[in-house]
């Protein structure tokens, strides 16, 4: 019987429907917009998927059999719902309602996802957003999870059903307490083999400000594991009031120090007046079809942040 149910197609069933509902084949071929033919053939095909008759013709009139009574109920609740779910999701599409779930590392969700979300709900007000922050090793596997909509990272994370697309740049940074012997790195840029005499403070492992740094680093030459670490923190913002306090040096991204740069808390320099630049990206998953009102947030964040296109899927 399930190999029956699968084999009957829709317009045969639409077929039946309207021949008993308009009471001729002719009127059925005018309402669905077919020939006579088509619809008798589609009629011809159901009853001989399902192994019985269903109308009995006359030269007069079209009538129903059992089995056709009992299928033209079921029929007619199979069509209705089929509008009713054509009807919400044409409805659910133009209303743009609903929730997006965002994951995103530190910098995206504090100093870029504010921005986008409050531009997104001019547009959209009926959108809301459901945003949880994490380390960008955390947002890839969220988004691996389907437990995301959409991700947000400040690196790449190897994940073989994670795409990835540029959605804006970032500029990393040297951050030192804002002493006399660190200002005198104001016009030459912060020195990296000074590196190796400062204590160091760092993001977790899972942070993209964390991979880009060492990423950045080693390609300066500088052996990262010989680097004094004296604390490992989650938070950007304890990275910031521990170098004011004079605990060590960090690197962080330029958008967030730029508040306790303006009140002299920190300094802020390029190694050696080098500009350390890295792209943070958008995250989706490889093979999920995103919801109405996720796919249009996704693309208006690439249209808003600049993506540069596609970063080709990681693979573990």
């Amino acid at each position: 019987m399930a190999e029956i149910m699968a084999d009957i197609d829709m317009r045969e069933l639409e077929a039946f429907f309207y021949v008993v509902k308009e009471g001729s084949f002719s009127k059925a071929a005018q309402t669905l917009f077919l020939t006579q033919p088509t619809i008798s053939a589609h009629v011809a095909s159901l009853e001989r998927k399902l192994k019985v008759q269903l109308l009995v013709r006359t030269t007069k009139e079209v009538c129903l059999s059992d089995a056709g009574m009992l299928l033209y109920g079921y029929a007619e609740k199979i069509l209705k719902l089929r509008e009713e779910a054509v009807r919400a999701v044409d409805s659910f599409v133009k209303e743009m309602r609903g929730t997006v779930r965002v994951a995103a590392s530190t910098i995206p969700a504090q100093y870029y996802l504010p921005k986008l979300i409050q531009g997104f709900r001019a547009d959209y007000p009926d959108v809301s957003f459901g945003l949880e922050t994490l380390d960008s090793a955390e947002v890839a596997e969220q988004v691996a999870a389907r437990k995301a909509d959409v991700g947000f990272t400040g690196t790449m994370i190897p994940a073989s059903k994670c795409v990835y697309e540029v959605f804006a740049e970032d500029r990393l940074v040297v951050i030192t307490p804002n002493r006399p012997r660190y200002r005198s790195y104001q016009h030459t840029g912060f020195p990296v083999r000074q590196l190796m005499h400062e204590t160091f403070i760092s993001r977790e492992k899972g942070s993209g400000t964390r991979i880009e740094t060492e990423s950045f680093l080693r390609e300066m030459g500088v052996d990262v594991d010989k680097i004094t670490t004296a604390v490992e923190v989650r938070s950007t913002e304890s990275i910031k009031q521990m170098v004011s306090e004079g605990l060590g040096i960090s690197m962080i991204s330029q958008s967030a120090c730029q508040d306790y740069c303006q009140f002299q808390k920190i300094l802020a320099f390029n190694f050696d007046n080098v500009s350390l630049r890295r792209k943070l990206y958008l995250v989706r998953h490889k093979n999920s079809l995103l919801s109405p009102v996720a796919q249009a947030f996704y693309d208006y964040v690439l249209q808003a942040g600049g993506g540069e296109g596609k970063a080709r899927p990681h693979s573990k």
